[in-house]
């Protein structure tokens, strides 16, 4: 049976709407499962998570295991390019990634061009135990940040509010801020493609602060590189299912769609319905959009949202998620009642 046919999540992919939509959540391995605290505690640092290939596994599946979603995406970070890159990469707890700043145009003439790609085996690893566990109807996604906002985090060295530090760097030096794009470009192609091979059935690239530029320089930064990955990886894996999430992209997203090639675009909560319907829907699947939050609060506020959610987008190519991630202190019981009413 082609694979495609077997995979509800696939299938929207390839342009076949669902009558249940099918549904997963972004970071849905990770801290409000208590099944998950008790690996990272035994696996040390969360790079150390990351690179051991069966406990990334476990992780990866708890979710599956507890919730039945119907894709499962990698447990992984969008850092570990520059970490094959050779930039140094730490992770502070309660304070996020920690990065050697490339924040002028010297140092970025020390950023190498080719990552260690020895460095990511055990992320395939995890990616092969994954797709050897899950039964034939469950998705695998694989996934890489998106050039800009990974560059954001290699130029301050840190998360920022705006991200001031990337774009005053983009406005000052862009033929240095290019090179990091361009290193960045490259190395997500190759990295995805080995995701593919390792056994992912489909590709998100986030690009989580895409939201904080300007439309010309989103056009260049968040567009134009995106559309360069999706190329490459195309180029190799012709049929390869794409997800783009622009974040807080708002009126650029059809731009967005129609430049990049991707076959789904993620909203996040703040995106409006009709517009996305009209001009985004009417062109790809659509994945989203609940506010976490809702998801926090539970009870008849969650039902109302998701209703609100599934009377916007299931009457078309529609993947139900939230419009970001999980966050650590949401009731498991929330999630339950999120599953039970998407699919009732």
């Amino acid at each position: 049976m082609p694979q495609s046919a077997t995979k509800p999540f696939i299938d929207v992919l390839t342009g076949q709407r669902q009558t249940v939509p099918p549904l997963w959540m972004m970071r849905q391995a990770g801290r409000y499962l208590p099944e998950y605290r008790e690996v990272r505690a035994k696996a040390g640092g969360f790079l150390d998570l990351c690179f051991n290939p069966e406990l990334a596994a476990e992780v990866t599946l708890q979710p599956i295991r507890r919730f039945g979603f119907d894709a499962a995406i990698i447990f992984s970070d969008i850092l570990v390019i520059p970490y094959a890159l050779g930039r140094e990469v730490r992770f502070e707890v309660g304070e996020g990634p920690r990065l050697e700043p490339l924040d002028d145009p010297a140092k970025v003439a020390t950023l190498a061009a080719q990552a260690d790609f020895g460095m990511l085996q055990p992320v395939f690893e995890a990616l092969k135990i994954v797709r050897g566990t899950l039964d034939a109807k469950t998705a695998l996604i694989g996934f890489c940040g998106a050039p800009w906002t990974v560059a954001t985090y290699m130029v301050a060295g840190h998360t920022t509010p705006d991200q001031a530090p990337a774009r005053m760097m983009a406005y000052r030096h862009p033929e240095a801020f290019s090179k990091i794009i361009d290193v960045l470009v490259e190395n997500s192609i190759r990295y995805l493609l080995a995701q593919l091979e390792a056994g992912a059935n489909a590709l998100q690239i986030f690009d989580t602060w895409a939201g904080v530029l300007p439309p010309a320089e989103f056009a260049r930064w968040s567009t134009g590189p995106t559309r360069r990955i999706v190329e490459g990886v195309r180029a190799k894996v012709p049929d390869a299912k794409i997800i783009g999430f622009p974040r807080g992209a708002g009126a650029q997203l059809p731009g967005y769609v129609e430049a990049t090639g991707v076959n789904a675009v993620s909203m996040d909560w703040t995106a409006e319905p009709a517009f996305i319907r009209e001009r985004v829907q009417s062109k790809v699947a659509v994945q989203g959009n609940l506010d976490p939050l809702a998801l926090i609060t539970g009870g008849a506020a969650l039902d109302r949202a998701i209703d609100d959610v599934l009377s916007n987008f299931a009457q078309g190519r529609f993947i139900f998620n939230l419009g970001h991630g999980i966050q650590p202190e949401t009731p498991i019981a929330h999630v339950e009642q999120m599953i039970k009413r998407v699919r009732g």
